[in-house]
C-alpha cells in the first residue's frame, strides 16, 4: 500500500473505526487511542496490506486492539471502575437512541461485535468472520442470538413504557 492510500484509508475509514469502538467502549479518550494505535499498526505493516483488503485489516486491527484494552480494563481494580459500575443504574429515559445503546451493552462482548459489524457497519458474515476469527456458521449464531436478546431486551422495555 503506497502513502497515498494509506491517507486514502485514514480519510475513509477513521470514522467508521472510531464509530465501532466507542460503542464498545463508551470512553471518548480511549477510543482515540484505539483507533491512532489501529491506524499506527496498519503503518507499520503498509508494505505488506493491500490497498483492496485495507478495510478488513483495519476493522480486524481495532478489533483486536479494542479487546486488548477490555482485557487490561478488566483487571483493574480502581475507583473509577466500580464508580462507573455503581452510577449505571437504569434511568427512566425514553430516548430510542439510549435505549438502543442499553440495549446492545446487555450484550456479550462478541455478540455486540457481531451485530455492530453487521448492522451498523454493513460487514457480511464472511468479513466478520475474517475479522473476528469465527467461522461464518458462528457468527450468523452470534449475530441470531444478539437479535433475538436486544428483541426481547426492547420489548420489556416497551411494557415498562406503555
Amino acid at each position: 500500500m503506497t502513502k497515498e492510500e494509506y491517507n486514502k484509508a485514514v480519510d475513509t475509514y477513521a470514522d467508521n473505526i472510531y464509530r465501532f469502538v466507542l460503542k464498545h467502549l463508551k470512553n471518548i479518550d480511549v477510543s482515540k487511542d484505539v483507533v491512532q494505535d489501529t491506524f499506527a499498526k496498519v503503518w507499520e505493516k503498509r508494505d505488506t496490506i493491500s490497498y483492496e483488503k485495507v478495510r478488513s485489516y483495519l476493522f480486524t486491527t481495532a478489533h483486536h486492539t479494542l479487546i486488548d484494552v477490555l482485557r487490561k480494563e478488566k483487571y483493574k481494580d480502581s475507583d473509577e471502575v466500580i464508580d462507573l459500575h455503581m452510577h449505571n443504574k437504569p434511568e427512566a429515559n425514553f430516548d430510542l437512541q439510549a435505549i438502543l445503546h442499553e440495549a446492545l451493552d446487555q450484550l456479550p462482548e462478541i455478540q455486540k461485535t457481531v451485530v455492530l459489524l453487521r448492522d451498523y457497519e454493513g460487514y457480511s458474515y464472511e468479513e466478520i468472520g475474517g475479522i473476528t476469527g469465527l467461522q461464518e456458521s458462528q457468527v450468523k449464531v452470534y449475530i441470531f442470538r444478539a437479535r433475538k436478546k436486544l428483541k426481547d431486551y426492547l420489548v420489556s422495555i416497551e411494557a415498562v413504557i406503555d
